[in-house]
This record gives C-alpha cells, structure tokens and sequence, in this order.
C-alpha cells in the first residue's frame, strides 16, 4: 500500500512540475510578444518555408529550435546581460555589432528562457556528442576547414580567428553539444540562406563528431 502511496505521489508531482514548467513557457510566450522580440526573431519553423526576403528582414537569429541549441543556464543569465556573440551585426559583412540587445529582468529572463526552451527541433538527436579536446577534431577545425577564418574561438590565452560568423568564444556553455553537430552535419535544415557550408559529404560522419565535440570544449 504504501508503495503504491508513493508511486502515485511521484506522478502526481512529475505532473505538477511539468504543469508549473508549461505555465512559466506560457507567461514567458507572452513576455516575448509583449517586448515585440519577434520582430527581430522567428520562433516558428522551419526554416525551409523562410524566403531570402524573409531571413534579410530580421535582426537575429532564427529562435523555433532554441531549446535544441542553448543550454538553459547560459540563456538564462545571457538575456539578463546580453553580450555580443556576432562581432557584426545581423546580416551584415561589415556594419559592427552595437551590441544594444534587450536585458530582462530576473524573472522575465527566467519565463523567457523556458519559452524558448521549449521551442526544439526533431533534427536534433540528444546524447550524441560529449565535449571533448579532440584531436582530429581540433586539426580540422583549425586546418583542414576554414572555421576559424569566420568565427573566433579561445586560443590558449588570447582570442583568434575570424568576424564574419558568430563567434564560438563560451560556446562549451552556450551551445548544446548534439545542436553543434547537427547544424554542421546539415545547417539547411536550421537556415537554408547561409554563408556557412555543408559538411556532410565534405568529412566523415566521425569527422564531424569529432569537430562539434572539440567545439562543445570551448571557453
């Protein structure tokens, strides 16, 4: 009896939470509209019904697979002190990042994130990639790629690489390791307009594993 006593409450507290979760998304969907951040993010999906007209009219990054891209704790604290991850702005060459992004307070941030949170793509198999200094991984992404002429990474003590793509500084934090992987292995499906190229068919399925790993190590 009083296993059964238990195995009712854990349900009916696995519920609750899931309810209380649904509720915070709910008041963070409505936060979201209500400081008109859709106007400069997409949270529907997906991409492939985005015309190029449609990608140049907005002011960030597309947010319908954030919960399958951020780790939650970073984009918690993030939307409350925004720095700058694109050293240029959206959709620019050569225009500079302002870095003049909306701050949240607390609990805002907090609704927000689990909005945001919510929205996941299909795309994006869980448990795939561990954060790892991969060697290969490492060799290609500094060599036989070029990543690091668009993006910046952590270079022991100092900062190198390219301003044209987001920077990849923090991204061990930001990122979730198995989104990594899966943008590289095949970014149309996230956004179809993109400077960024394909690599599946370019290096091996290891190969990219290997790279996204690497990448999930950065600082």
């Amino acid at each position: 009896m009083k296993s059964t006593i238990r195995v009712f409450f854990g349900i009916f507290l696995a519920a609750t939470t899931v309810t209380a979760t649904q509720a915070i998304a709910a008041d963070g969907e409505n936060i979201f509209k209500a400081k008109n951040c859709q106007s400069c993010h997409y949270t529907a999906g997906p991409a492939r019904e985005k015309s190029i007209a449609d990608q140049l009219a907005k002011k960030g990054p597309e947010l319908w697979y954030a919960g399958s891209k951020f780790q939650s704790a970073w984009l918690q604290k993030w939307l409350q002190d925004p720095a700058v991850i694109r050293p240029l702005a959206y959709n620019s060459l050569s225009e500079m990042n302002l870095g003049n992004h909306a701050r949240l307070a607390a609990d805002d941030a907090v609704a927000v994130s689990e909005f945001l949170m919510s929205l996941v793509s299909s795309e994006v198999e869980a448990g795939v990639i561990k954060p790892k200094n991969h060697p290969k991984g490492r060799l290609i992404f500094r060599k036989k790629m070029p990543c690091s002429g668009c993006h910046q990474f952590p270079d022991r003590n100092k900062i190198s690489g390219g301003m044209s793509g987001p920077s990849l500084v923090g991204a061990g934090s930001r990122l979730n390791p198995d989104w990594i992987y899966a943008y590289l292995k095949n970014g149309q499906v996230f956004k179809p307009f993109k400077d960024m190229p394909t690599f599946a068919g370019l290096l091996r399925e290891t190969d990219l594993q290997a790279v996204a790993a690497y990448i999930a190590t950065f600082e």
